[in-house]
């Protein structure tokens, strides 16, 4: 019986040890597999996930820029990809097709549960900051049209050329919304590119005006004036990291790891870290880190 005994305990025991083994070697032969979209503060965030999961654990990761939205989304739904940043505004009106809203909370809560219904998709908790689109326009073009708000815009639109996404001109919270709830916004020419270049394209005059990210560094850098949503159309784009549902399942300590950023990013922080890469020439994975390092989060 004794013999039995020692022979059950050593059984569990070995088991228990292969089991941390083969986990540690699963954990290491797998790389976590992280898409952005296509401008800098999506590329800042892809690399801060992926730095926030290689000190965290023993995962390896894979970051890859896809491009638009749909994009991005159709990767993380089909588990092309694990997981990626993205912002309750967007998931709100341009994918779930949604206007009655205008409260964060609630529109987190919505896209949250939403999203896991349709899609199984968790949406993580926000990292803080609210990226809100808007219009920002020439200084020179400000002063003498007298532009403050988006009302002032839409008034003098058809003098002014727009430069602007390809994305923005089709979403439902795009330049199409804009139009239905201010009137107006038909612009005397429409020139759509990379949003990368929308900035040196403002620089050197080829436009008046632009679709912006509250968050964008270069808003500072140009003296771009801001203009006002006087009307609120735009809802709150609070960004949070969205994973894949059976990834999150099967690995709930990088969702654990993930969520360590919840509210850790302010509008300042973030549109310093644009500005560092934008303006600076600083690489996104270089802000990261520093970033991460004056959280406390890696050494």
């Amino acid at each position: 019986m004794k013999h039995l005994l020692k022979k059950s305990i050593c059984f569990i025991l070995v088991s228990s040890l292969l089991g941390i083994v083969l986990t540690g070697c699963g954990a290491k032969n797998t790389t976590v597999k992280i898409t952005h979209k296509n401008f800098t503060e999506q590329r800042i965030l892809g690399q801060m996930f992926a730095v926030m999961i290689e000190n965290n654990s023993e995962y390896k990761t894979e970051v890859k820029e896809l491009g638009g939205t749909n994009i991005c989304l159709e990767a993380i739904k089909s588990g092309n990809m694990d997981l990626y940043p993205d912002y309750t505004g967007t998931a709100y009106t341009a994918i779930l097709q949604q206007d009655t809203l205008n409260d964060p909370q609630e529109i987190y809560e919505y896209v949250k549960s939403t999203y896991k219904k349709q899609f199984d998709i968790e949406w993580l908790d926000p990292l803080g900051f609210n990226n809100t689109y808007t219009f920002a326009v020439r200084p020179e073009v400000a002063e003498k049209y007298n532009l403050k708000t988006f009302s002032d815009l839409s008034k003098v639109a058809s003098e002014l050329r727009f430069i602007v996404t390809a994305e923005f001109l089709e979403r439902a919270d795009g330049l199409p919304g804009v139009q239905s709830t201010y009137g107006g916004f038909e612009f005397k020419q429409v020139n759509a590119m990379d949003p990368g270049l929308r900035y040196t394209a403002i620089k050197e005059n080829a436009g008046d005006v632009m679709d912006a990210f509250s968050t964008d560094g270069k808003i500072i850098e140009y003296g771009l004036v801001i203009l006002e949503d006087d009307k609120k159309f735009f809802p709150p784009y609070y960004v949070a990291p969205l994973v894949n549902g059976k990834f999150a399942s099967k690995h709930p300590e990088i969702v654990d790891i993930l969520n360590q950023l919840a509210n850790q990013i302010d509008e300042e922080a973030m549109q310093k870290m644009n500005f560092q890469v934008d303006e600076q020439g600083m690489s996104e994975r270089d802000i990261a880190e520093a970033f991460l390092k004056s959280k406390g989060f890696i050494k």
